[in-house]
């Protein structure tokens, strides 16, 4: 069975930073785009930053441009995301997924999903 596994969140005061991993584990993803979702409570799942197959491309929410950082090692399968200045609104379960196509915004876009970490942002 294929999975897509987050690692790394956790509780930490704003300000703070953050990072984020994600490994699959089942197959290889070297050729899929990826990229980073949220879901706070009571809100839509929402798209933080993605990062095409290459890694030569980034595209992140207006929310998180200049604070978050997407990157990927293909030779490990294994996407990161950095969190700096993190901020209470910032407060969600991250999901990473995957995608054949560039990774935008469109969650219907992506064949991939992980469980999902919790990243806690106390102000």
């Amino acid at each position: 069975q294929v999975q897509l596994v987050e690692s790394g969140g956790g509780l930490v005061q704003a300000g703070g930073s953050l990072r984020l991993s994600c490994a699959p584990s089942g197959r290889t993803f070297s050729m899929y785009g990826r990229a980073w979702f949220r879901q706070a409570p009571g809100q839509e799942r929402e798209f933080v930053a993605g990062i095409s197959w290459t890694g030569g491309s980034t595209n992140y929410a207006d929310s998180v441009k200049g604070r978050f950082t997407i990157s990927r090692d293909n030779a490990k399968n294994t996407v990161y995301l950095q969190m700096n200045g993190l901020k209470a609104e910032d407060t969600a379960v991250y999901y990473c997924a995957a995608t054949p196509y560039y990774p935008n915004d469109d969650s219907s876009r992506y064949d991939y999903w992980g469980q999902g970490t919790q990243v806690t942002v106390s102000s």
